[in-house]
């Protein structure tokens, strides 16, 4: 539509494109309920606290209309769907914009994966915008499928789709001023730039904020968000499906704050989606927790929208993108209609999308591998231990006396001491890194992901060697994914064929085979809530304080591999 047309139908002097006839609008700025109808010209609002006459009319009377949601930092690849599937399951519940980091793809395949994503962002009907990936691999301690320089992303800086360097996870490199990250920080100077510093605090912190650092969704306890906020980081509340942070945080977010926190999911499957929702469910849940409901609904839009340079959304007022959810009520959160860019979310608006092929098949490429694969060798007694904190990706650091039975080291299901393996996929060095993890509950058997953050490389835990060597045998046949195994028996999995990280099912089927999953996984033993992300995490070496890759154990806080 034109500017004319947009003034013209602003003033009324004829019938807007669409009109939303007799709701209340929410002011994220000054708190108030505005009564009027909300003309919309294409994409864009042009009158609200007015009547109008409209092409198009839908009623909404009675009804309270806020801005769309924005998730602030997300993996869609850890959805384990494709971003039109991802726009399926999450824009009925209001989630309008989503800013992805599409770094597990690109660890696998490249730009190839980045650009598979600036295609299909093109086409959704929610607004994805994407952030490069800055740290591919994430570290030197691992072997990904592919690595991305500072040139490398500097041609995609200028294109539609993209915001600017997504979340800075090497930051030892940064306030040890690594050549490579420099060059990115550089690249990107003046630009967003996301953050990732877990625990990081004091002069450490300051020099990596210095760096040119907007935002962080690590902080995962009310004093680091404080610290951060009061170094001029936004703090994103995360509430993914393992890191789930909220219910600390909850505290700092007041109408003081709001204008510099917004929410994010990093990484949530379709199951907990939905069982419980998204950005939805957060909403909720800090309004349960007695967070100021404007506070939350603004952290949820507007504060967002502004972090992120967004100016054309982030609240309902002429000139803005029409990014609209019909509420009844501010507290159960339940979108009855939701609106990106004047556009009704339906299944009508999803048929009319054209898509684009995925990329990344067939990426899984497994070493030989035989029960003796598995062994650990270790010669000394005591012995590191991976100790996992229920919803947290942060770890322990743990040592436990495990002496050596034939030249090998046994995982013991009555310590809960689990073998946790890590196997190179990308056909590079067939690398296989062996270790231990307490915190499954796993009594027998195993289970294996290809989604092992963030070099996507194989990651097994098991009691059983046989069990093992089958269950990563079947993630290779299937292209990647999940894979439950007991006795020499696959009892469940999900195919993952898109990067070993996205299935080509809907978000339905996807969800409904998480749930066998799952449940296979609890007749091992397993207690953990959602034990595949879980899993996933424990390969992440920026993650204090102790993980393993191909290479081997890492100490996070010493950052390096250590011996077993």
């Amino acid at each position: 539509m034109t500017l004319e047309a947009r003034i013209r139908q602003g003033r009324g002097e004829e019938p807007a494109d669409l009109v939303l006839k007799g709701g209340t609008v929410w002011c994220m700025v000054t708190g108030a309920h505005i009564a009027g109808d909300v003309a919309i010209c294409g994409d864009t609002i042009v009158g609200i606290g007015a009547e109008y006459t409209g092409k198009r009319e839908i009623d909404v009377n009675g009804k309270l209309l806020v801005p769309g949601f924005i998730d602030t930092h997300l993996h869609i690849e850890s959805s384990c769907i494709t971003p039109f599937e991802f726009d399926r399951c999450v824009a009925p519940r209001g989630v309008t914009t989503a800013i992805c980091d599409p770094h597990e793809i690109a660890n696998v395949a490249g730009l190839a994966g980045i650009g598979y994503f600036l295609d299909a962002s093109a086409c959704t009907v929610m607004d994805i915008r994407v952030n490069l990936s800055s740290c591919v691999p994430s570290t030197h301690m691992e072997t990904a499928g592919a690595a991305l320089s500072a040139g490398d992303l500097i041609p995609l800086a200028d294109h539609p789709r993209v915001i600017g360097l997504a979340e800075f996870m090497n930051y030892p490199g940064v306030i040890f001023r690594d050549p490579g990250c420099i060059q990115k920080l550089e690249a990107f100077a003046g630009r967003h730039i996301d953050g990732h510093a877990p625990l990081l605090s004091g002069r450490d912190l300051n020099a990596y904020v210095s760096a040119g650092i907007r935002t962080e969704h690590e902080a995962t306890s009310a004093p680091e968000a404080v610290e951060k906020l009061q170094k001029g980081l936004r703090v994103l509340i995360r509430e993914g499906s393992v890191s789930k942070d909220l219910e600390a945080l909850a505290e700092v977010l007041t109408p003081l704050t709001a204008p510099y926190m917004c929410l994010c999911t990093d990484d949530r499957n379709p199951l907990d989606i939905g069982e419980h929702g998204h950005l939805d469910y957060m909403i909720r849940r800090l309004i349960e927790k007695g967070c100021d409901a404007l506070a939350v609904y603004r952290a949820a839009s507007l504060s967002a929208a502004e972090a992120f340079g967004l100016k054309d959304r982030g609240q309902i007022a002429p000139g803005k993108r029409a990014d609209i959810v019909v509420l009844d009520d501010i507290v159960t959160c339940r979108a009855e209609r939701v609106f990106c860019g004047g556009v009704e979310v339906g299944e009508a608006a999803f048929a009319a999308r054209r898509t684009v092929a995925p990329v990344a098949r067939h990426s899984v490429h497994l070493p030989a591998l035989t029960p003796e694969s598995f062994r650990y060798s270790g010669t000394m007694d005591e012995t590191p231990v991976i100790g996992i904190w229920p919803g947290k990706i942060l770890t322990e650091h743990l040592h436990e006396d495990i002496p050596a039975d034939g030249g090998d080291k046994r995982p013991d299901p009555a310590r809960d001491l689990a073998r946790i393996s890590v196997i190179e996929r990308h056909g590079k060095n067939g690398n296989i890194a062996n270790g231990f993890v307490r915190g499954f509950a796993l009594r027998r058997g195993a289970i294996a992901s290809t989604v092992c953050h963030d070099h996507h490389n194989i990651a097994v835990v098991g009691m059983d060697y046989a069990d093992m060597t089958l269950a990563a045998a079947r993630l290779a046949e299937i292209e990647g994914g999940f894979v439950v195994v007991e006795g020499g028996r696959v009892l469940a999995e999900l195919a993952l064929p898109v990067a070993g990280l996205m299935s080509l099912e809907s978000f339905e089927a996807v969800r409904d085979r998480l749930v066998l999953l799952r449940e296979a996984a609890r007749g091992l033993g397993v207690e953990l809530e959602e034990p595949f992300l879980q899993l996933a995490f424990l390969a992440l070496p920026v993650i204090p304080h102790l993980k393993i890759t191909d290479y081997g154990m890492v100490d996070v806080d010493r950052f390096e591999v250590i011996a077993g």
